[in-house]
């Protein structure tokens, strides 16, 4: 089984998730979304931490893991419709704010290291555990959605409407699980691309 031989990439990732957790926790706009947005990042972040010493994964796992929780942090903070990422709106001419569709983009990033651990653990061949990694992500999507919705009608007013975030778009839920399955299939061609498992010092 391949190992880390450098603990630098994923220490530093660490760091850099935990101040801006830190940091997304002083004075969030919205402080009930905060902690309800904040929960799967820490759900995935603690994990991580209490199984570090028995498997690693490899540095580009923990680069694309670290993205996602980096921007649903931040978007915690602002709350996603809110974020100020004015320059890329302009930038694409939309009419919303698609601070979430890039969020939801680096969701699908976690195809990468849900393949390579079902790969180095020797559970199926590459061709499965990528076909098993991108429903995976197509079904964390859809649930995500389905808890949106739920959250949304259970706190209701501004707070229901900032964790939703659909901005008025009727079709909000179908283009945030496309971007999910987008990130995915970008991850995994990059999964193909750079072999993780083959790799005698993971990179």
């Amino acid at each position: 089984m391949t190992q880390i031989r450098s603990h630098t990439v994923p220490v530093t990732a660490f760091i850099i998730v935990t101040l801006i957790i830190i940091w997304s926790g002083l004075d969030p706009q919205f402080p009930d979304v905060w902690l309800a947005e904040i929960i799967p990042v820490v759900s995935i972040l603690a994990p991580l931490l209490m199984t570090y010493r028995f498997f690693q994964f490899s540095n580009t796992a923990y680069i694309l893991i670290a993205i996602w929780m980096s921007l649903h942090t931040i978007g915690a903070h602002y709350t996603f419709a809110n974020v100020p990422f004015d320059w890329f709106t302009e930038l694409t001419g939309s009419q919303r704010n698609n601070f979430d569709r890039i969020a939801h983009f680096s969701i699908g990033l976690y195809a990468y290291p849900i393949a390579e651990f079902i790969v180095r653990k020797q559970y199926c061949k590459p061709l499965v555990a990528t076909l098993f990694a991108l429903a995976t992500i197509m079904a964390i999507a859809a649930g995500y959605e389905i808890i949106e919705w739920w959250y949304a009608s259970l706190a209701g007013g501004d707070a229901g409407i900032e964790f939703l975030g659909s901005q008025g778009d009727i079709w909000d839920a179908q283009k945030d699980m496309f971007a999910d399955t987008l990130g995915a299939f970008t991850s995994l061609i990059l999964f193909h691309i750079i072999k993780p498992y083959q790799r005698e010092s993971v990179s």
